[in-house]
């Protein structure tokens, strides 16, 4: 067996390397999904990257939100109460405003891993500085910072380079005059920062002298850190003391906690490419067992025992499988490379850490490359077993074994195994408030339903082969004639062999019309909704994304746009997230808030927002009916909110919808609400009513980021920040879709390949060229017909699936009527092509040599 194995390798490497290539590019997929999610989790850096790694206790103002580490704390604290204190050693004041950095004139600088950038004071104490220069000097004066590697290699920036740092009320241009490390790492767990002088900082973040956000202490030598926590906390009475090690320890969980949710992400979409690659594969290899199918069959003729034969089909999916893992692993890096592109492009840059050359990036892949092949390997094993040598001779006998009995209960039984996942995810639909981590965990539980789906699919796909086959030898018969006729009885004989095509074409349409629908539909009803909503002419908005979205601009924005002739109405959009205190809500729902803060006489002229939400006035909010349904709320109820200056009492003056959800999606307060919530809230856009795009851009020119666009554009750029992450389903859709389509060229070129004897022999009796030509047409358009009607069923089936478990709107089902039409003329010119070039070959086969063929 050793030496037969051998000489099929020799003899039949062309084979062979088809689906060497569809596993490559199967473990390509899964080592490059790996190979992002470990480096995501270097990104963050959190776990031995920490500001306070040299601080023994921490001093922080008011009371803190356990849930959320890297907020300011909502109190303050004065330097001189802490100094002095038995036990204390040294102090530093600390604070941290939120900005985004940017060289003039280029784009601004993505924080890491989806974090921040903040503005932080350079430490003077050496006994607290956690930070190690790399180049230049620490910030002395005002106007000069310095930056963590991170945005230094990002922003290309070195000491003598400028950088402009949009704060929530102004711009500032500074002068950066040193690169720091931490603990050896380019950035920390909250994200990038900027180190500037401490009184910059205090004036920065609107504190008094004297006061901070809160205190670094260092203990005296031979003072426990927790000991001296439990001392501060009995003198300062009004703050939060808890020691350094506690916020690096839970910074460290909270990290561990994003890298399982990347890596959960990651997952589910590699999850499809993984499904793609097992099919593609174990089609190629049933085709090449079904060509071998007269070889295995002498070999079972002269003693070959069923268990030898299954050992020669493992053995070959073994030697893909290692080549295919080699390869796929090496593949893996420039694939990684490109979902880190469009990660970036989405506000999330990992490019912080390095390419990962663990055991766990180099093993796992290669381990999938054999269990791939092993499981595509199995069934086609376990049938070139059952292959007698008389059906083996019969070569021209039709081809029942794909409309079998057990064909049809295998079908069914993997219909029920798709409910496994349907049914939870209508149970959810039921049971829980609507809600982004809902509806989330639906489309997973249907994303999953849908691939056993299609799989029951393709294991129909034979019983359709024969009314589908006949439709078309009729037409065929009309256009072509005599080759028609032998098209048809070629296509009937055979349901398997064009099945095995039209399934991987399936996969592809299914793929492609799914994200298409989605999409399309998203877009459309954000649109629409958009457009109702939004009454401004114009609007000022940010051209750079971070983790949560657009990036903020400075407040004085609205002010500068408001001076402009013909501007009637300059409303600023002021957003941040408060914790409701006391939901009754089930916890499967978050209990934070997005607000929005926006001028409440004017907000008419630029929103209409649906609901009869009168003006708000200070201490009142306005929530959606859905976030009051949720939290189980009521008009005129009192709540308490938590934001970043502490616990603020609010009243509920009524329910109000905004139908884009691009707005005011969840809370609307006045002006003077927000300042109570957080004085720092960013400003996401103004909205504009009267004057002209040229001179409202004049006046933000030296706004960084800044543009004026119009309502349709906001809308769309609006859209597209609340959608962040398409990029990267694209980017994984896309490579299935190039996996399904070679898995689809190959089995076609197999399968023309396959019948070289019969090709010949039909040349024998007097085929043209021609007719062989056109036989291999109209078995390709077969496989189209066949592959774009389940594909498209597929898709559309999805998509409505979706529609009714979340109820949203924003998943119809009704795509355009062009689209389907493009995709199936895709693929058949795909099909077409692919198969081309084998039909010429075949026709042009002497036919000694057909007849020598296998």
């Amino acid at each position: 067996m050793w030496l037969i194995a051998r000489r099929s390798f020799t003899e039949g490497w062309m084979r062979l390397t088809a689906t060497l290539l569809a596993a490559m590019f199967s473990v390509g997929l899964i080592a490059g999904s790996l190979q992002f999610s470990l480096r995501a989790q270097a990104a963050v850096s959190g776990s031995d990257a920490s500001e306070y790694a040299r601080a023994d206790v921490l001093v922080q103002g008011g009371q803190t939100d356990p849930d959320e580490l890297y907020a300011a704390p909502d109190g303050r604290v004065r330097l001189d109460q802490v100094a002095g204190r038995p036990g204390v050693a040294a102090v530093a004041g600390d604070a941290m405003v939120a900005v985004t950095a940017a060289p003039p004139g280029g784009k601004m600088i993505v924080p890491p891993a989806g974090g921040r950038t903040l503005l932080r004071p350079w430490v003077a104490e050496p006994g607290l500085n956690p930070y190690k220069l790399a180049s230049g000097r620490a910030p002395a004066a005002a106007g000069e910072v310095a930056v963590v590697r991170h945005l230094a290699r990002s922003g290309r920036l070195s000491p003598g380079s400028e950088l402009n740092l949009t704060l929530p009320r102004e711009t500032l241009r500074a002068k950066v005059v040193g690169v720091v490390t931490v603990s050896g790492r380019s950035a920390v767990a909250s994200g990038a920062l900027v180190l500037a002088a401490p009184e910059m900082t205090r004036r920065a973040a609107g504190l008094p002298p004297g006061v901070w956000q809160s205190v670094w202490v260092k203990a005296a030598p031979g003072v426990p850190a927790g000991r001296l926590s439990d001392e501060l906390k009995r003198s300062q009475k009004d703050a939060t003391v808890r020691t350094a090690k506690s916020l690096r320890d839970a910074q460290s969980a909270d990290v561990a906690g994003m890298g399982a949710s990347i890596g959960g992400a990651i997952g589910m979409l590699s999850s499809v490419a993984v499904f793609v690659g097992l099919f593609v594969v174990a089609n190629t290899f049933g085709t090449l067992v079904r060509q071998r199918s007269r070889r295995l069959a002498l070999l079972a003729a002269i003693g070959a025992t069923p268990r030898q034969i299954k050992r020669l089909i493992r053995f070959e999916a073994l030697a893909v499988g290692l080549v295919a893992g080699v390869g796929g692993v090496l593949l893996g890096y420039p694939l990684s490379g490109l979902l880190t592109r469009l990660f970036a492009q989405d506000g999330f840059d990992i490019s912080a850490a390095d390419a990962q050359f663990g055991w766990v990036a180099l093993a796992i892949p290669a381990a999938a490359g054999i269990v791939v092949t092993q499981l595509a390997a199995w069934r086609a094993a376990r049938r070139a077993a059952r292959i007698s040598p008389m059906q083996a001779l019969r070569i021209t006998a039709a081809d029942s074994t794909g409309r079998s009995w057990p064909r049809l209960l295998g079908a069914l039984a993997v219909f029920g195994a798709a409910w496994m996942f349907f049914g939870p995810a209508f149970a959810i639909a039921a049971t829980e408030a609507p809600g982004p981590d809902r509806t989330v965990g639906i489309a997973v539980l249907v994303l999953m339903g849908s691939m056993v789906t299609v799989a029951a699919l393709a294991v129909l796909a034979p019983f359709f082969v024969g009314p589908l086959g006949g439709l078309v030898g009729r037409l065929g018969m009309a256009v072509s004639g005599e080759a028609g006729r032998l098209a048809r009885a070629t296509i009937t004989r055979s349901p398997r062999r064009v099945s095995s095509a039209a399934s991987s074409l399936m996969l592809g349409v299914a793929l492609v019309g799914a994200t298409a629908t989605l999409v399309i539909s998203a877009n459309e009803r954000f649109d629409e909704a958009g457009r109702e909503v939004l009454q401004a002419d114009h609007v000022v908005t940010s051209t750079a994304m971070t983790g949560d979205g657009r990036a903020p601009l400075p407040r004085d924005v609205a002010g500068k746009v408001a001076t402009v002739p013909g501007v009637t109405n300059a409303i600023p959009l002021t957003s941040t997230s408060a914790k409701l205190i006391g939901s009754k809500a089930s916890e499967d729902i978050p209990p934070y808030l997005s607000v929005t803060g926006a001028d409440q006489p004017a907000l008419s002229a630029v929103l209409r927002l649906g609901g009869r939400l009168p003006a708000l006035a200070p201490g009142q909010i306005g929530l959606t009916s859905t976030t009051m349904k949720a939290h189980k709320l009521k008009r005129g109820q009192r709540i308490v909110v938590r934001g970043s200056q502490g616990r603020v009492q609010l009243t509920i003056a009524g329910a109000y919808h905004d139908p884009s959800h691009l707005f005011a999606d969840q809370a609307l307060v006045a002006p003077a609400t927000m300042e109570r919530l957080d004085p720092s809230a960013a400003t996401q856009a103004v909205l504009i009513r009267g004057g002209s795009a040229d001179a409202l851009t004049r006046a933000v020119a030296d706004v960084p980021g800044a543009k004026v666009v119009d309502r349709n554009t906001y809308v769309a750029m609006a859209a597209e920040a609340l959608t962040k992450g398409m990029k990267v389903i694209y980017g994984f859709i896309g490579m299935s879709l190039v996996l399904a389509l070679f898995g689809m060229a190959t089995t076609v070129s197999m399968s023309v390949s396959e019948r070289t004897r019969e090709f010949g022999l039909l040349g024998a009796v007097g085929a043209t060229m021609s007719q062989v030509r056109q036989i291999v047409r109209w078995e390709a358009a077969t496989v189209v017909l066949l592959g774009s009607l389940l594909g498209t069923g597929a898709a559309l089936g999805t998509v409505a699936t979706l529609h009714v478990a979340t109820g949203s709107s924003f998943a119809q089902p009704n795509p355009p009527t062009w689209l389907f039409a493009v995709i199936t003329a895709g693929a058949a010119l795909v099909t077409l092509v692919t198969s081309a070039l084998p039909a010429r070959r075949a026709a042009t086969v002497p036919v000694l040599e057909a007849a020598k063929a296998e």
